[in-house]
């Protein structure tokens, strides 16, 4: 499925909850650890309800044109055939949202 109208879901971390999003265009950075997002596409509504999640990432994400991610911040990257539901997964104390753990994170140093 590599031609024109690829989408890719996008699943990254972001302030202890996990995006999951969708977009057309995904690549490496020329800055370095960040992978590029582009053309964000959101599910149409083609309902009377309305996901609340999503409007919330409709309303981040409506003026943005470029997503600079820290590669660190990416848990998944997969090529889909149609778009679902954009949303945010609270994590729980553990740094875990369901079965998702993010990668392990350098220790601080001991406070004596």
């Amino acid at each position: 499925m590599s031609s024109d109208r690829s989408i890719y879901r996008i699943s990254f971390v972001n302030q202890d909850k996990i995006y999951e999003i969708f977009a057309r265009q995904v690549y490496e950075s020329d800055l370095y650890g960040f992978v590029v997002v582009e053309e964000i596409v959101f599910g149409t509504q083609s309902s009377v309800v309305i996901d609340p999640a999503e409007e919330r990432l409709k309303t981040e994400f409506e003026s943005v044109k470029r997503s600079f991610i820290p590669i660190h911040s990416v848990i998944r990257i997969d090529e889909v055939e149609h778009t679902g539901v954009s949303k945010i997964l609270a994590m729980d104390g553990s740094g875990a949202a369901g079965n998702v753990s993010p990668f392990a994170r350098p220790a601080g140093k001991k406070k004596d």
